[in-house]
């Protein structure tokens, strides 16, 4: 089983940063990818971004290109989202999610292509 752990969840102003980081322990040798999703009261989990270990491809969800950055170490199975340019929408709980699925050309973007899931760390943007 793998075991992941989030921080850097906290508070932040429209236009400004946060980086949240998370940590895989256990049968992290057969982690293929790791991604973070969000969640808000009453709506479905929603994908964020991910990342492939296997030559470190990257996937965003459209309301998060080009202001969020997913970055990884896979040595010590720790994956960064650097969260830039924040709006209030970006105001979640994020979860960090381990895929032990090896995908050769499809894409993780889904709940279903995870299998190990954090507990979650709370994000709130103020406006």
């Amino acid at each position: 089983q793998v075991q992941l752990v989030e921080s850097g969840g906290g508070s932040g102003q429209a236009g400004g940063s946060l980086t949240l980081s998370c940590v895989a322990s256990g049968r992290t040798s057969r982690i293929y990818a790791m991604g973070w999703f969000r969640q808000t009261p009453g709506k479905e989990r929603e994908f964020v971004c991910a990342i492939r270990w296997s030559g470190l491809t990257t996937y965003y969800a459209d309301s998060v290109k080009g202001r969020f950055s997913i970055s990884g170490d896979n040595a010590k199975k720790t994956v960064y989202l650097q969260m830039n340019s924040l709006k209030p929408e970006d105001t979640a709980v994020y979860y960090c999610a381990a895929s032990p699925y090896f995908y050769n050309l499809r894409t993780y973007n889904a709940s279903a292509d995870f299998g190990s899931w954090g507990q979650g760390t709370q994000v709130i943007v103020s406006s």
